[in-house]
């Protein structure tokens, strides 16, 4: 069986996310879409929630699951016996960081090739950063991610002013 990893942060799952989560789908037998469980970053949603809004929204995808990890990716892809690791590229800008973590991947492990799935074009702008800042400005998520995540972000943002205001 073809196993393949799509790790990110997923904060929040995008179209760009779904996009490639669907296509790899299509190229391996079973694809873990893996939510990276980083201390250095500061996220807006739990690792909970975000597996919980990947599970809904990956559901019409019957090969495809969710999990999560924590350390180094290559790691969690030997564990699940997964022989690569897609990653998705938005923007020129995106492959050099890409190509620098696919080479130290392959320095770790000689047994876990990466491939990069270009996003389509519509969803290039995309960023789960672009859709917390649209957010937290009152524009609209329609383009940008899936009716569910929208209400999901637009709940936590009034969660965090009501904490913010003391209440």
């Amino acid at each position: 069986m073809r196993t393949a990893i799509c790790p990110g942060s997923f904060d929040p799952v995008t179209f760009g996310h779904l996009d490639i989560i669907s296509r790899a789908s299509l190229l391996f037998d079973r694809v873990i879409a893996a939510v990276s469980r980083n201390p250095c970053k500061n996220p807006m949603f739990s690792v909970e929630e975000r597996m919980e809004m990947l599970k809904s929204v990956l559901s019409p995808y019957p090969n495809v699951e969710v999990d999560s990890y924590e350390g180094l990716t290559v790691n969690y892809a030997l564990q699940q016996k997964a022989r690569t690791i897609v990653r998705g590229l938005r923007v020129i800008s995106d492959f050099e960081n890409e190509f620098k973590m696919a080479l130290v991947n392959k320095k770790l492990s000689c047994h876990v090739e990466t491939i990069f799935l270009m996003t389509k074009a519509e969803y290039s702008f995309i960023s789960s950063t672009v859709v917390k800042e649209v957010a937290f400005f009152g524009g609209s998520l329609a383009s940008l991610v899936p009716p569910l995540v929208e209400k999901k972000v637009r709940e936590k943002l009034k969660s965090l002013e009501r904490v913010s205001e003391g209440g």
